[in-house]
């Protein structure tokens, strides 16, 4: 479960599986903004060479991700439209400290914590969809397991590769238990990080 400080609680599952097209739309909007996150880090941190090819990578990775997610909302009859989002990652970058180079660690291990989330919710959703026989979305979900680790990974190695180790593991826990606490309260609908 590293780096997550606790699972998923119980109800979650069912509460989107009563709304799938929320979930799926949510989901085409969670991929759309990972993507927008790897290029602004591109963007803002050009004095870090090795950031930039992975950052490229994981970017067009969320994309095709994204392109995934739309063409599901579509075959099922659904709309993808603008969403109020979770409170989830908006809560978690107010965590962020403002100065570099300690913005840049906090960052990378609020971005690592919001994959290590999505692969422990996709692992729950493709579980899911499994026992309801839905094979299209449990084999869709199982599909995107291995990138979402990778993603987790990769923004891991970053924070450890411009900063100790000892200040990496002591502010990685410090923002898993934070991201516990925002999932405590959960947001008024069900979403991917509600």
């Amino acid at each position: 479960m590293f780096p997550l400080a606790a699972p998923t609680r119980k109800s979650w599952l069912p509460e989107v599986l009563a709304d799938l097209e929320a979930l799926l739309v949510d989901h085409a909007h969670c991929e759309k903004k990972a993507a927008s996150t790897a290029m602004a880090l591109i963007y803002r941190y050009p004095e870090r060479p090795e950031m930039m090819a992975p950052l490229s990578r994981l970017a067009r990775e969320e994309l095709h991700h994204f392109e995934r997610v739309l063409d599901l909302i579509h075959s099922r009859g659904f709309e993808f439209k603008r969403m109020f989002p979770s409170p989830y990652a908006s809560e978690l970058v107010k965590q962020v400290r403002r100065e570099d180079p300690n913005k840049l660690m906090d960052t990378l291990l609020v971005c690592a914590l919001i994959e290590a989330r999505s692969h422990e919710r996709m692992v729950i959703l493709a579980e899911g969809f499994a026992q309801i026989g839905d094979s299209e979305l449990a084999e869709f979900y199982t599909t995107l397991l291995a990138s979402e680790a990778r993603h987790k990974r990769e923004y891991l190695d970053m924070a450890y590769r411009y900063f100790e180790e000892n200040e990496v593991r002591e502010r990685l826990e410090i923002l898993a238990a934070a991201e516990v606490a925002v999932l405590s309260t959960p947001g008024p609908e069900p979403r991917m990080h509600s």
